[in-house]
């Protein structure tokens, strides 16, 4: 999956994530259109971080995994001020 991050630049999952990244992306996903706050998705991200993959334990975010985690951020705010009105 290519995700585009808000200066046009490119992540390939495939090439720049592990696959443990890849593994909390897909929760990252789905937190974005499911928490009501940023506060929220920050916690739960932080969570799936200390879990790991299948609860194999931490994993360490790199620099990469964070520019998606913002990107994510950005989009869940996008959607939080569409539901409000604000």
């Amino acid at each position: 999956m290519i995700i585009r991050l808000a200066d046009n630049s490119e992540i390939d999952t495939e090439r720049d994530l592990s696959s443990a990244e890849k593994h909390i992306l897909q929760k990252l996903l789905c937190y974005v259109y499911f928490v009501g706050s940023v506060a929220e998705f920050r916690q739960k991200k932080e969570t799936a971080f200390l879990v790991g993959w299948n609860n194999s334990g931490p994993v360490r975010e790199t620099p990469t995994m964070a520019r998606v985690a913002e990107q994510l951020e950005a989009e869940l705010r996008i959607r939080l001020q569409a539901h409000t009105g604000r």
